[in-house]
């Protein structure tokens, strides 16, 4: 891999011009730490841009810290999570993801904030204010801890609401840079200038303004159509995979759907947990009928009003069992994490449908474990 101090980067098919890395490293160069807000139009190159802003950092820190706020293509979680994550080893490969325990994260149980931007904003709002306490000394972070830049990647939805959300989180963070990228259909740009300020009011912050990085023969940033869905799904198959040894043959989705067919439940007592319906009502005698084969949030509850529920992992409710009062889960999330677990919330998040479509299960309801 070339390196950093070249004019054009080459990672595989993702072309890093030099304005990128004079970019990234005027960003890096900064004292203290900066906090770097990166947004731009759908498939701009935002996620690519912070991989690469990740990279020149962790040249000149230990570890930088990365908020993720776009739920529907998330970069080291499956989907339907907002995660603050620390990262401390340089990405080799920018087009590849790759999956992270995060520090922090929330269920917010949607691909899109449209449902709930109150609860999604109080969320990220939540996520920095760990950052700010955690790693900024100024605000009582410890020593061990000082020095840890943040990234902040964001969704592409630009317009309406959305705009709203991004000016308010702007506000709220008040980062050091903001990165904003352009490409070349003007309409689907956000505006040109520092948007966040009111009539020139507000907190400074450094404006870089680039192009996206597609290009085509006439120098000129073209949109890269990106199959969402799909992507989603190989996050949420790729994340339920970790419910298996590495070196266990999974190569192909039949082998990994034979495998979670398999695979023996947690067994988890009803009486031990809620159960809280996100973006939508459901009747109490529907509660069961409605958690059965779906995709859950296992989270550990708050009691405080200002604090919100920390979720563990994602689990695959396999069966639940009326008779027994027991709920069958499949999860990667280790039995020391799911013993504090009392809480299940439900969204929107889907199993890939061809993980359903499996032949030859065998009884739902063995399990390996019980949790007490």
């Amino acid at each position: 891999m070339a390196s950093f101090g070249d004019n054009e980067l080459q990672f595989d098919n993702i072309f890093i011009p030099e304005e990128w890395s004079d970019a990234a490293d005027s960003v890096a160069t900064t004292w203290p730490p900066p906090v770097a807000f990166v947004c731009g139009p759908k498939n701009s190159g935002k996620t690519t841009f912070s991989r690469l802003l990740v990279n020149v950092l962790l040249q000149r820190y230990k570890k930088v810290a990365y908020l993720d706020t776009d739920v529907g293509q998330t970069e080291f979680t499956p989907p339907g999570l907002l995660s603050l994550t620390t990262i401390d080893k340089i990405t080799s490969d920018l087009s590849i993801p790759c999956l992270k325990t995060p520090e922090r994260c929330f269920f917010f149980g949607d691909i899109s904030s449209k449902r709930d931007p109150k609860t999604y904003l109080a969320y990220i709002f939540a996520l920095y204010d760990h950052y700010r306490r955690t790693y900024l000394l100024s605000n009582g972070g410890s020593p061990g801890n000082a020095g840890v830049p943040l990234v902040i990647n964001t969704t592409g939805w630009v317009k309406g609401i959305g705009y709203d959300i991004l000016v308010d989180m702007i506000k709220h963070i008040s980062p050091t840079h903001v990165v904003k990228i352009y490409i070349s259909a003007v309409n689907k740009n956000l505006p040109a200038g520092a948007f966040w300020l009111d009539d020139g009011n507000g907190a400074a912050a450094t404006l870089i303004e680039v192009n996206s990085a597609r290009q085509d023969y006439f120098n000129r940033s073209v949109l890269v159509q990106k199959d969402a869905c799909l992507l989603r799904d190989l996050r949420v198959m790729a994340y339920f995979r970790q419910c298996f040894p590495s070196d266990m043959k999974i190569t192909t989705i039949k082998e990994l759907s034979r495998a979670l067919a398999a695979h023996p439940p947690y067994e988890i007592p009803i009486s031990s947990i809620k159960i809280k319906h996100l973006h939508c009502e459901v009747p109490k005698s529907e509660v069961f009928y409605s958690l059965n084969a779906t995709i859950v949030g296992l989270a550990v509850d708050s009691e405080g009003s200002e604090n919100f529920p920390d979720c563990m992992g994602l689990g695959i409710v396999r069966a639940i069992d009326t008779f027994k009062h027991v709920v069958y889960v499949i999860t990667p999330v280790p039995k020391s994490s799911l013993q504090k677990v009392d809480l299940l919330l439900q969204g929107f998040i889907k199993i890939p449908t061809c993980l359903l479509q499996v032949q030859g299960c065998i009884s739902p309801y063995m399990s390996a474990d019980v949790l007490p």
